[in-house]
């Protein structure tokens, strides 16, 4: 798979600027500017910052560097301390089949020591029939319900509350919002998961509840770029296609537009976008739909500068119809996400082997590597200050 070189550009920029701060929220103040070509230039450094961030890299081996890119679902907290003992991963995911006891009685804490750089605990919580914590923090109404019900200051409140309960439970990334626009039926693949079916609204719910987290301490990440709202099946199931890119401009891809300097990262599903992704090659392991974000020319959004997440690479038939786990995560990567997920820690070392297979014969570039490390340090809030 070929690499755009709008990514690489992008990528190279944040390798010298991920160190220029310590906070979890990216600033497009520092994003590369697209050119009207539809490149992009690097923003100027100084040597200092260059330093900076070799000598944040240099405490990794390769492979623990490739670790820090994987976020995996665990059964419990004997589970998630041996595969963050024996590889280091960057994150953990709490699924609906995880013991929660592992968030009481300090049991968090003790998953957290195993790693020796800062470890992202994720889950989605979204609300509604994607509640992972409901039992241990309260239920929350579905998007489509809160859009109905509430203003967008009292969804602010009422997330800010959930958001400090997530923190306290020590979850440090909520897989949401859902910034998809749909007003498909309530219980589709989308269906009442979304805020509305009106780009505007879908955009002011979204800010609120990244705002909310963002003051809770926990980060927060868009789904499905570039859009999952009109598609025409379930990912979880099979392939799933959506209208032509230019049908998603005025519609799904507005939440990005408008909210890419939220300090959210942002979440790509499996989907086939004509006008965009090559035949059988979904968004998430797509090039080009890595492309469109982070340059933003493409859709009339600033460039993203934040980490970009896959959705689940091993879960979803719309991936694993077409290939295995490892080619999945190293296709991923190469295509210019940052982190890849998915649902099991049975697989950590076998992806490992063929990441690093993957650098030492070119197809996956070091400094791209380098530059997603430092995007996860600045996501996680733990880049060294420079």
């Amino acid at each position: 798979m070929r690499i755009v070189p709008g990514i690489v550009l992008a990528m190279t920029a944040v390798v010298l600027t991920a160190c220029s701060g310590g906070g979890s929220a990216p600033s497009n103040e520092s994003a590369t500017r697209s050119t009207e070509s539809g490149g992009s230039t690097a923003p100027t450094t100084t040597t200092g910052q260059q330093d900076c961030a070799a000598g944040y890299l240099a405490q990794f081996t390769l492979r623990q560097k490739l670790a820090q890119l994987l976020t995996v679902g665990v059964t419990g907290a004997a589970d998630a301390e041996n595969v963050i003992a024996t590889e280091q991963v960057g994150g953990i995911f709490v699924g609906g089949w995880t013991d929660k006891s592992m968030l009481s009685g300090g049991r968090m804490e003790q998953v957290k020591a195993a790693a020796r750089t800062p470890l992202m605990v994720t889950i989605d919580e979204e609300g509604g029939r994607v509640s992972r914590v409901k039992d241990l923090i309260g239920p929350a109404p579905s998007a489509r319900v809160v859009a109905q019900t509430m203003s967008p200051d009292e969804f602010y409140r009422f997330s800010l509350e959930r958001g400090q309960k997530l923190k306290a439970l020590g979850i440090t990334v909520d897989f949401a919002p859902d910034v998809d626009v749909s007003g498909q039926p309530d219980d589709s693949v989308i269906g009442d998961r979304s805020f509305s079916d009106d780009p505007a609204v879908v955009v002011q719910y979204a800010d609120a509840y990244i705002r909310a987290m963002t003051e809770a301490g926990v980060g927060t990440v868009m789904k499905h770029f570039p859009g999952h709202g009109s598609g025409s099946g379930d990912s979880h199931t099979g392939a799933v296609r959506t209208p032509p890119l230019a049908d998603l401009q005025d519609k799904d891809l507005v939440p990005y537009r408008e909210l890419v300097g939220s300090g959210a990262g942002v979440m790509v599903g499996h989907l086939d976008v004509p006008g965009l992704t090559e035949p059988n090659i979904p968004a998430s392991i797509s090039p080009q739909a890595m492309a469109l974000l982070r340059q933003g020319a493409g859709y009339g959004a600033a460039p993203f500068d934040g980490v970009i997440f896959t959705d689940d690479l091993s879960g979803m038939a719309a991936i694993t119809s077409r290939m295995g786990i490892a080619d999945a995560v190293e296709a991923a990567l190469v295509a210019g996400a940052d982190n890849a997920l998915w649902i099991s820690t049975d697989a950590v070392s076998s992806v490992l082997d063929q990441l690093e297979q993957a650098v030492a014969a070119g197809r996956l570039p070091g400094h791209q590597v380098d530059a997603s490390v430092l995007r996860m340090a600045k996501f996680k809030g733990t880049a060294p200050q420079c």
